[in-house]
């Protein structure tokens, strides 16, 4: 249990994000709900975690924003300690060659640049008080590919790189950064997937089944603990055997 920690996650108000502040506040954290256009639904997912904490609205990719929410958030519930980048930024689907370069790159900007933000209004007071935790939710596509997602995992793998080094620039100051690896999971990002892929990545996968947002939501509160202190700069993909590192 972690009482009076302070946990700050993006995109909270669904799917991973909302399965990660309800793992967080299952074991003591005070979360930060960030949100941008669903303030009902964040609001609905801290009622029912059963824990302590605020909804704070902002746009994950806005430095600005970011700087203010991370202000708001320790005047309400003190200083992060926790800082989780799940904030979903959108993609174009298709050929790589065949994208138009703009779209590619406000993916490329928007995952970094909402990874950076975050990371620049928080990283500094953990390192300050010699404890914090930084997690980025990431993709197995960045490492295992498949037609269609080179922007999502191009931006995903850019993602995993500039963890790896954070990670090694925070660890003499006390700060773990790490990333998990969702794969398939069940979700509305995914619903308007076909049945019959859902059931085939089942079939392959060890544990037969597609991932739930709480199979990720644990992983990270995992992360967040004491327990996993001796964990930084890794690379945890969650997605039932799938695949393997």
């Amino acid at each position: 249990m972690m009482p009076g920690r302070v946990a700050l996650v993006t995109g909270g108000s669904r799917g991973i994000g909302a399965a990660i502040v309800r793992s967080l506040a299952a074991r003591g954290f005070k979360v930060a709900v960030n949100y941008l256009v669903s303030e009902d639904m964040a609001r609905g997912v801290l009622a029912e975690s059963g824990g302590e904490g605020a909804v704070f609205r902002a746009d994950a990719r806005d430095h600005g924003a970011v700087a203010a929410m991370v202000e708001a958030v320790e005047r309400t519930l003190g200083p992060v300690d926790v800082a989780v980048h799940n904030a979903a930024i959108s993609f174009p689907m298709g050929p790589f060659h065949a994208l138009p370069w703009r779209e590619v790159q406000a993916k490329l900007e928007g995952e970094l640049g909402a990874f950076h933000a975050l990371c620049a209004h928080t990283a500094p007071g953990m390192a300050a008080r010699g404890w914090g935790r930084i997690i980025a939710v990431s993709s197995t596509l960045s490492r295992f590919a498949h037609e269609g997602f080179g922007a999502h995992a191009a931006a995903k793998a850019a993602l995993d790189g500039a963890c790896r080094v954070l990670a090694r620039e925070l660890g003499p100051h006390g700060v773990t950064v790490n990333v998990v690896a969702p794969g398939l999971v069940d979700t509305d990002a995914t619903a308007h997937q076909p049945v019959e892929m859902k059931q085939a990545v089942a079939r392959a996968t060890p544990l037969r089944r597609i991932g739930q947002p709480d199979d990720i939501g644990g992983v990270v509160a995992f992360l967040c603990s004491d327990e996993a202190r001796w964990i930084t700069g890794q690379y945890l993909p969650a997605n039932g055997g799938l695949h393997t590192v």
